[in-house]
């Protein structure tokens, strides 16, 4: 596979539905593309909540996916991480909860995901934001309507 040119990065604003409900559908799109993910989180405690979660999240499917416990990362095509690396040869990396941003080099997409009722992870967010900027990549801003639809902002 050859890496693409340039990652793209976006910004999506949740408001009105959490991490937990929105995460799963973009997972379940990166697969349906046949692409492999990465999902970096701010902490350990966060990686055993979104692991139970992704097993349990709908009576009808659940996401394939795996932690550094698990061991042989390169056979999931999700993994769940605190770490920066790519452990699955991800192309699309998923930071939440203020993860700290690792490099983004050779992925075709990263996403990040912030609660904007908190203001600490939009201020996070900001700064990320400023970061990917100063790194020269382009990065989109999506913001969550009232119906839970994403809206472009910037």
């Amino acid at each position: 596979m050859t890496a693409p040119k340039s990652t793209e990065v976006l910004f999506y604003h949740l408001e009105h539905r959490s991490l937990e409900g929105v995460l799963p559908e973009l997972l379940e799109r990166t697969l349906e593309r046949g692409w492999r993910a990465v999902v970096q989180a701010g902490s350990q405690a966060r990686v055993e909540v979104l692991d139970s979660h992704l097993w349990t999240y709908s009576d009808a499917s659940f996401l394939p996916h795996g932690t550094a416990r698990d061991g042989e990362p390169q056979r999931q095509p999700i993994v769940l991480t605190v770490g920066e690396d790519n452990p699955n040869s991800a192309d699309v990396r998923f930071l939440v909860d203020g993860a700290s941003l690792p490099d983004l080099t050779g992925y075709r997409r990263a996403v990040f995901l912030f609660d904007g009722r908190d203001d600490a992870a939009v201020a996070v967010a900001r700064q990320q934001w400023k970061a990917v900027k100063a790194a020269g990549l382009d990065a989109t801003y999506w913001q969550q309507s009232a119906q839970g639809r994403w809206e472009k902002k910037a």
